[in-house]
């Protein structure tokens, strides 16, 4: 049975990935090519253009997200629900959109959701630091380190506030909001296997997927498990963005205004 039964795409590609279910190998692919292409647009576009205009490689990433996410993720989403509805939409493309939780239910566990995911990733900081130091130091990366700052060290103080301050609309809002369209609404409830684990091989493909900083894939797949299993318990994708993007939009921007103020070295 297929997803596209009540509208038929016509499109083969469309109708395989519109499936109720995705094979292991086109799971994997869907995960993981996102994660490549964006290393891809770094090394051929982003880093070049950030050295000529001598921006931070912090930059250089958010431009990388852009241009692979918002065609690759974003782009298929809505591809597939033109081909699924006629027109743009996501309805039978991402699941979890109907909104079943009130709002009454929907904001106190997006708050928990949200300081797990704060506390927890920043507790597990000096571990992923001692991770990418045993294991990851080759990496070829600018900058490449425990934290943000690695990659806007050396430049000066108004070069990182202006790098960090203009991402925020994009790496602090938009793509965490695509990602988890299109991670937890259209991938994860297609993944091979259905149950009690699903959330978490969910978590795991997403932390693999980040193919530009793998030294916090095991932290990642900590602090990301409550939001993709309330998301599939409760089956509202509102639970995973608002805590994701809720988290990366306030540590961005409260990061961007400590350095304004001089407030972080």
């Amino acid at each position: 049975m297929e997803i596209t039964d009540k509208v038929g795409a016509k499109n083969p590609f469309a109708q395989r990935l519109l499936a109720e279910r995705h094979s292991w190998p086109l799971t994997v692919a869907l995960h993981l090519v996102p994660g490549a292409l964006v290393v891809a647009a770094y090394f051929l576009i982003a880093h070049p253009l950030t050295q000529a205009i001598h921006y931070p490689a912090f930059l250089a990433w958010a431009i990388a997200l852009l241009v692979v996410l918002v065609p690759a993720e974003l782009g298929l989403l809505l591809w597939l629900g033109r081909q699924r509805n006629g027109r743009w939409s996501l309805r039978g493309v991402v699941h979890y959109l109907d909104k079943p939780l009130s709002r009454r239910r929907l904001v106190p566990i997006v708050v928990l959701l949200f300081l797990q995911f704060f506390v927890v990733s920043l507790a597990l900081v000096p571990f992923d630091n001692l991770v990418y130091q045993t294991f990851f130091t080759w990496l070829p990366f600018e900058g490449a380190g425990g934290s943000v700052t690695a990659y806007l060290d050396g430049y000066p103080h108004s070069v990182m506030v202006i790098a960090l301050a203009v991402c925020i609309p994009a790496t602090g809002l938009a793509l965490p909001i695509i990602e988890e369209l299109y991670f937890r609404g259209f991938l994860m409830p297609r993944l091979p296997h259905q149950g009690r684990l699903t959330p978490l091989l969910s978590s795991a493909l997403f932390s693999l997927y980040h193919l530009w900083a793998p030294w916090p894939l095991i932290s990642r797949v900590i602090f990301m498990l409550p939001g993709a299993w309330m998301v599939y318990k409760k089956k509202d994708i509102r639970l995973s963005v608002g805590m994701h993007a809720g988290n990366t939009f306030f540590l961005q921007t409260i990061g961007t205004l400590a350095l304004l103020f001089n407030v972080m070295p």
